[in-house]
């Protein structure tokens, strides 16, 4: 049921922090948004509007709040839920039971919604993948077939040899010419983030609802031989505290390795995007003469919308010679507030 304007600016009033994700408050006097819970003093109604959503405020030239931070824990992993993964990552081979979450106040139907939401699989098929990811890995370390999959957590080889095979199309013996990329779930202020990591490093950071995700993860599989499967990898760890640095405004430069295959002139596309710097623009035009082709302006643009590591390798940057921002895989308006979040902080 669609809420009024006076429930919402009751809502807004009260600071009622149970509307939280369900309306956004902007306030037209001063440009910016905020959450139902902010504690900033109330305007009066004729100078308020609301949006559903925070993508809707910042179409609309609203900014965030800097009380409230609207922007800030955008479908963030509940803790508890997060804590449970931390200890997946310490130990694959845990199996947490109904019973188990149960005794930590958790009802099961939570978690098995949260998880088909968010990862669109159920926790324990989440824990399963993760469980064969870590034994993978270990068998391509020269580990027996039999110590991997006890140490993850498999009660009977039959198995774990049916569940590996499901996944990874082979069987455990013959895998040692499979590759895995491990991908993880990351949340940020302008939404979710799926990242993809092999040893090299991050191979994919795309917003999930981006259009062209399924045939990104289909290009990696296949020019990889490789199966991406959720699990842990080192360079998630750096990934995610780099980019919490970047969208607090203190971190200009990444660190975090990147493993980009393509074909030599993407890679000198993309090599090209990364020297643009924070806080400026180049037109495509520009980056083709940079690289020496300046008739190259559509194969140069064409590279840049298959890059698949956003923010990192910062295509945003790139805008067309009127100055529009033209197309973006993450959409325009996360764009526009990237360029001008850099502007800002530059």
């Amino acid at each position: 049921m669609e809420l009024s304007f006076d429930r919402m600016y009751q809502a807004s009033i009260e600071k009622d922090a149970t509307f939280e994700g369900v309306f956004f408050t902007a306030v037209k006097t001063t440009g910016i948004f905020c959450r139902p819970s902010c504690h900033a003093r109330k305007p009066k109604p004729e100078n308020i509007e609301f949006f559903a959503t925070s993508k809707e405020c910042i179409l609309k030239g609203y900014r965030p709040c800097k009380v409230c931070q609207p922007l800030e824990k955008l479908n963030q992993t509940p803790e508890e839920i997060h804590l449970i993964l931390e200890e997946l990552s310490a130990n694959p081979g845990l199996k947490f039971k109904d019973a188990d979450l149960l005794k930590r106040g958790i009802e099961p139907h939570h978690i098995r919604r949260w998880f088909l939401k968010n990862h669109g699989i159920t926790f324990h098929a989440y824990q399963r993948m993760f469980r064969i990811n870590a034994a993978f890995k270990k068998i391509q370390q020269g580990d027996s077939v039999t110590e991997a999959a006890y140490e993850a957590g498999f009660e009977s080889l039959s198995g774990f040899g049916d569940s590996f095979k499901n996944i990874f199309g082979v069987s455990p013996k013959k895998s040692k010419a499979q590759r895995v990329v491990d991908l993880k779930r990351l949340e940020t202020p302008l939404g979710t983030m799926y990242a993809c990591a092999v040893e090299e490093g991050i191979c994919l950071l795309e917003f999930t609802d981006r259009k062209m995700l399924e045939t990104e993860f289909l290009y990696l599989a296949r020019h990889l031989n490789a199966t991406i499967v959720q699990g842990d990898n080192p360079h998630f760890k750096t990934l995610e505290a780099e980019l919490q640095r970047y969208f607090e405004g203190s971190l200009k430069t990444f660190t975090v390795p990147l493993f980009t295959p393509g074909s030599s002139f993407q890679q000198a596309v993309w090599n090209a995007l990364q020297q643009v710097p924070y806080g400026a623009t180049q037109t495509y035009k520009g980056q083709a003469v940079i690289l020496g082709k300046p008739d190259a302006i559509r194969a140069v643009a064409n590279a840049n919308g298959m890059n698949k590591i956003a923010i990192l390798i910062p295509c945003h940057r790139i805008i067309g010679s009127d100055g529009t921002l033209t197309g973006y895989g993450g959409g325009v308006w996360r764009k526009q507030w990237l360029l001008d979040f850099e502007k800002a902080n530059a």
